[in-house]
């Protein structure tokens, strides 16, 4: 065997992150990496180029990368290519798998018309469907069948209000695995945008559950980033728990992710005002990333003991930044992955532990879960 070469398991040894032989036969298959050179013995021999290509292939799987994704970066070469053509390259990819997105969006939506019915609309619905599987739509007039069908079953939805929970059942996944009190923060979150394609950017903490009841019985202070987010809590019930509701950056005419961005960087005494944090409070942040960056700073130098903090920033570059940095902290936290965020979110998330821990104060079910 050649000195200094690694056999497959060698390699995926090397690399780690569960990588498995077979995977690498895979990738040898798919083109991610080039076929090494054999031993008299006839086993694949690798080279450290060869670790680190597969440990960038690893990597950018991490981060989201799909397949085919990861070829072109791969073959960009940084010694001749300029970073406008690398820049340009990736806008592309990322043109190419947002019109996916909006495709797949459009076939998510045409799938909830159908199984986000409550029981009231589901005798229409089954109708619906029968003739559906009966519809020629091969002519002009055949569409406009279908068409009439579906306006049959949207006339149903005039009878009667709007079962949201039932709704709701027939389509997030599975949560099973997570406790009451996590499943219905979740499910409020989702009805606040519509979306059930949330449920797998949303992340809580290690005993985030437990320490907002914690924290909330004990009647601690609720500061949250912006006016607008102190608009959208629920006061009545906050008063009840003898909590008061500060706004850090307490100017009335910011209310924009862009406006609270700017202001928190230009004032000084909002950064003060952060670091006079009362200990065990809950932070809540939907707007400014610096905010959460900064509160992570601080978490990091002591400066402040927040019992939970709920960062939700908008952002398309700091704000999924500060998210990740947050998930390091050794402090309970909910957030939401990536760019997805806003002070709707993020009140939403404190009206939920609130109306849990006031509807079912003696519930132990997160114990163990969260």
């Amino acid at each position: 065997m050649n000195a200094g070469c690694l056999t497959i398991k060698e390699l995926t040894e090397a690399v780690g992150g569960g990588i498995t032989p077979r995977m690498v036969r895979h990738y040898h298959e798919l083109g991610l990496l080039p076929q090494p050179e054999r031993s008299p013995s006839n086993y694949r021999l690798y080279t450290e180029k060869d670790v680190m290509r597969l440990q960038k292939i690893v990597a950018l799987k991490q981060q989201g990368f799909q397949i085919n994704h990861i070829r072109q970066i791969l073959e960009i070469q940084p010694e001749t290519d300029t970073n406008s053509h690398l820049m340009a390259q990736l806008q592309q990819q990322y043109r190419a798998v947002m019109q996916q997105i909006a495709q797949l969006r459009q076939t998510a939506s045409a799938l909830e018309g159908l199984l986000g019915r409550d029981r009231h609309c589901q005798i229409m619905q089954a109708e619906v469907l029968a003739q559906v599987k009966l519809l020629d739509v091969e002519t002009q007039a055949g569409l406009g069948d279908l068409a009439k069908l579906w306006s049959g079953l949207d006339a149903e939805v005039h009878t009667h209000s709007e079962v949201f929970a039932e709704s709701l059942q027939h389509l997030l996944p599975d949560l099973s695995s997570r406790s009451e009190i996590e499943q219905h923060l979740i499910s409020q979150l989702v009805l606040s945008c519509g979306d059930v394609s949330l449920v797998s950017f949303v992340r809580v903490g290690k005993n985030a559950i437990a320490a907002s009841r914690a924290a909330l019985s004990s009647g601690c202070e609720i500061i949250v980033d912006i006016p607008t987010i102190a608009a959208a809590v629920d006061q009545t019930r906050l008063v009840h728990l003898g909590c008061r509701v500060t706004t850090l950056i307490d100017n009335p005419h910011v209310s924009t992710a862009t406006e609270a961005e700017v202001e928190f960087w230009q004032h000084q005494e909002w950064r003060q005002r952060l670091e006079q944090a009362s200990i065990g409070c809950i932070l809540v942040i939907g707007y400014a990333p610096s905010v959460l960056l900064e509160v992570c700073t601080l978490i990091n130098q002591q400066k402040i003991q927040p019992s939970l903090v709920i960062g939700m920033p908008i952002g398309f570059s700091h704000a999924p930044a500060a998210k990740r940095q947050l998930r390091q902290q050794e402090l309970p936290f909910i957030t939401i992955d990536g760019t997805i965020g806003g002070g709707l979110l993020a009140a939403t998330a404190l009206n939920s532990l609130v109306e849990s821990l006031i509807e079912k104060p003696d519930c132990h079910c997160y114990l163990g879960n969260s």
